[in-house]
C-alpha cells in the first residue's frame, strides 16, 4: 500500500447502517439495479438481513436482470437513488448499453445522494470466479453528463486466495467529458474472504481510496455532482449460457457508513 492513514475527524457521521434489524431501512435503501430498463421484478436484490450482518445472495432460479442488453448476468443490488424519464425514452442512471429505454417508469428517490465525502464499507468478498462484488458511486444523473462513477471496491472472486487479492478501485467517466478513466486493480495482501474496510474519500480536487484504512491509491480528479451508491453482488454468466453454480452465490456486508464533509 502506498502508505498514509484515513483520516475521519474532518467528517460528519451522515449515515450508518449495521444490519441489526430484521429488515432493510427503506429510507436508505432501495433493493433494486436500475430497473428502469428492465423492471423491478426483474432486478430485485435477493438477501438476508439482521444480527449485524447483510448476505447479498443470488440464488438458482433468480433470473437475468436485463437479457436482451446484458445476457445471462444475474444481479442483487441496493441502491440510494433511483429516478428515470418516462416510459421509451433514454433518461435514467447508468446507460450501461447504447440501446437501453425505460421500460418501467420510476418515481424519482433521493434516499443519500452525497456531493463530496467519505464512504466506506466492512465486507467479505467471494472466491467464487464466477462473482463479483462492489461498492460504487455513480451520478445521479438528472443531466447526462452527470454519470461519473467512484468505484471504491470490486473484487471478483478469480482474482481472491488466501495471499492476496486484486481489489479495483478508481473513476469512470462514462458521459462525463470533465473525467478521464483512471482505474487500477492493485493486489493486496489480504484474504478478501474475511472482512475488511473498504473506504472512498471524495473531495472537490481528488477521490483517495483505502482498505483497512491504509491509502492505496489517489485519483487526481473528481465528480462535481450529487452521486448515489451502489452496493452489489454479480453473478456472471459462463459465455452465453448462465452462471455456473454453486448457489447461493453470496456477500457478507457488516456496515455501511456514509458522512459529510464537517463544516
Amino acid at each position: 500500500m502506498n502508505g498514509g492513514r484515513l483520516d475521519r475527524s474532518a467528517y460528519v457521521l451522515e449515515v450508518e447502517d449495521t444490519f441489526e434489524g430484521d429488515r432493510l431501512d427503506p429510507g436508505l435503501w432501495f433493493p433494486h439495479y436500475l430497473p428502469q430498463w428492465s423492471s423491478r421484478a426483474a432486478s430485485a436484490a435477493r438477501y438476508d438481513v439482521g444480527g449485524g450482518r447483510l448476505l447479498l445472495r443470488v440464488d438458482a432460479d433468480q433470473p437475468a436482470w436485463c437479457p436482451e442488453l446484458d445476457g445471462e448476468l444475474r444481479v442483487s443490488s441496493l441502491q440510494t437513488g433511483v429516478f428515470s424519464g418516462p416510459l421509451g425514452s433514454t433518461v435514467g442512471q447508468h446507460r450501461f448499453h447504447p440501446d437501453v429505454v425505460v421500460r418501467e417508469e420510476q418515481a424519482e428517490q433521493r434516499l443519500w445522494t452525497p456531493h463530496h465525502g467519505l464512504v466506506e464499507v466492512r465486507l467479505r468478498a467471494t472466491d467464487d470466479p464466477h462473482a463479483m462484488v462492489a461498492l460504487w458511486l455513480i451520478g445521479f444523473e438528472d443531466r447526462p453528463e452527470r454519470s461519473g462513477e467512484i468505484c471504491v471496491v470490486e473484487i471478483f472472486g478469480r482474482d481472491v486466495d488466501a495471499q492476496g487479492a486484486g481489489v479495483g478501485m478508481g473513476v469512470h467517466p462514462f458521459a462525463d467529458p470533465a473525467l478521464v478513466d483512471d482505474f487500477a486493480r492493485p493486489r493486496l495482501a489480504i484474504d478478501a474472504r474475511e472482512p475488511h474496510t473498504y473506504a472512498a474519500e471524495w473531495t472537490p480536487e481528488r477521490v483517495r481510496f483505502f482498505c483497512d484504512d491504509e491509502l492505496v491509491r489517489t485519483v487526481e480528479q473528481s465528480p462535481g455532482y450529487p452521486m448515489q451508491v451502489m452496493l452489489d453482488l454479480y453473478a456472471l454468466p459462463d459465455g452465453d449460457g448462465p452462471p455456473p453454480g454453486p448457489y447461493p452465490k453470496v456477500a457478507q456486508v457488516d456496515w455501511f457508513r456514509g458522512y459529510r464533509p464537517r463544516g
